[in-house]
């Protein structure tokens, strides 16, 4: 289960077509949650099967929308547990650093690992990617992590609006 399963499960409906392969997300898709605020899906460039100028080319128009879009009130990124961090997450890292975007790390699938190795590898991302706080693991299989990243997407929004009430 990936990207698209998670946002169903997140916000219990079904918003993004979810596919037997990854990496079939090609454009950016626009959701309104609760009439209150856009959660965007980006194509989730580092898993589609597409030739690698496309990669490239969506590699550079996020650049471009992370920097420029003044609506942006922040990143939830996904990592694969069982994976973690692979070269497209750590520039990914890096593009919100430089964008100075707020941004919530997710481990997915932490239903597929142990609790120790769980916590290792929030340990090693919180570490790695110089985190205040260890990233959050969810599971779309359990529930696990819902109600949490439910409200770190909350805090991003609300802090992203307090700062531009006065603009």
């Amino acid at each position: 289960m990936g990207k698209s399963s998670l946002l169903n499960w997140l916000f219990k409906q079904s918003l993004a077509k979810v596919a037997k392969s990854p990496g079939k997300t090609r454009t950016l898709n626009f959701f309104l949650i609760n009439r209150s605020f856009y959660l965007v899906d980006l194509p989730g460039y580092g898993y589609a099967k597409v030739a690698k100028k496309l990669r490239e080319d969506w590699g550079r128009e996020l650049g471009r929308y992370m920097h420029e879009e003044e609506r942006l009130a922040g990143v939830v990124s996904l990592v694969d547990i069982r994976h973690g961090l692979t070269a497209r997450d750590r520039d990914l890292q890096e593009l919100l650093l430089t964008s100075d975007r707020d941004r919530q790390v997710v481990l997915t699938k932490a239903d597929k690992v142990g609790r120790g190795q769980r916590a290792r590898m929030c340990q090693a991302v919180q570490r790695e990617l110089g985190l205040h706080v260890p990233p959050l693991a969810v599971s779309v299989r359990t529930g696990e992590g819902r109600r949490e990243l439910l409200a770190g997407i909350n805090d991003m929004v609300n802090r992203w609006r307090s700062q531009h009430r006065s603009d």
